[in-house]
């Protein structure tokens, strides 16, 4: 089974990348009842971007839960996501950003990365992103099931302290697929975690001044 989908996918119309938007409302609303927490840690008051020219995934799960962590004024903050998690995955072109505000000296400073180009993709295991939204110029998935249990899917599930810490249900709202070709990504996150990260021809830079200037997109 192959199903194919074009153009954007954006937070406030979707929960979960590709998924109607009734299911998607159910999804928030469970994971929000839930308490559920996606991220192994507390999560920056930042998020960031992402771009990458080709990402290809294999044993893919995808289901809706929250970030916690501090804002950048230090209160409690929760952030809703779409946790994509992948079992393996390459990653061609891969860029990320952030900008970060340096109130005193009134400017911005974006922190900027790039790996995976001249013939050599980023290469990432055990892969998971916890993404508030999410554009593709095109997405191919294969063997493809939406409205699976997170915790029966066959692909990467959520972490057993998760669990056991009640932050999520291994009966909760998610898709899955055996694997997933994006093409043309731009994402914005709250976290990544990873069991591998091999990032190849990586480069990292520091800029001063207007954030938009020198962001991945």
């Amino acid at each position: 089974m192959e199903s194919q989908v074009r153009g954007g996918t954006r937070w406030k119309r979707f929960a979960v990348v590709m998924v109607p938007s009734v299911a998607a409302t159910a999804a928030i609303g469970v994971a929000l009842a839930q308490g559920a927490l996606a991220a192994s840690f507390s999560v920056s008051g930042q998020e960031f971007k992402v771009s990458a020219d080709k990402l290809v995934g294999q044993h893919f799960t995808q289901y809706g839960a929250l970030d916690s962590g501090k804002g950048l004024d230090g209160k409690d903050a929760a952030h809703p996501v779409a946790v994509s998690a992948f079992e393996t995955a390459t990653i061609t072109n891969m860029c990320q950003s952030v900008v970060t505000p340096v109130p005193f000296l009134n400017n911005e400073i974006t922190l900027k990365l790039t790996a995976g180009n001249k013939g050599k993709a980023v290469a990432a295991s055990d892969l998971y992103i916890d993404v508030s939204n999410l554009d593709a110029e095109q997405a191919v998935f294969h063997g493809m099931d939406i409205g699976v249990a997170a915790g029966s899917a066959k692909g990467p599930k959520p972490k057993a302290e998760e669990y056991e810490g009640k932050k999520t249900s291994p009966f909760g709202f998610a898709q899955q697929a055996d694997s997933v070709e994006l093409t043309g990504v731009h994402q914005t996150a709250w976290a990544t975690t990873a069991g591998t990260f091999t990032l190849s021809n990586l480069h990292m830079g520091l800029e001063w001044g207007s954030g938009a200037k020198h962001e991945c997109y």
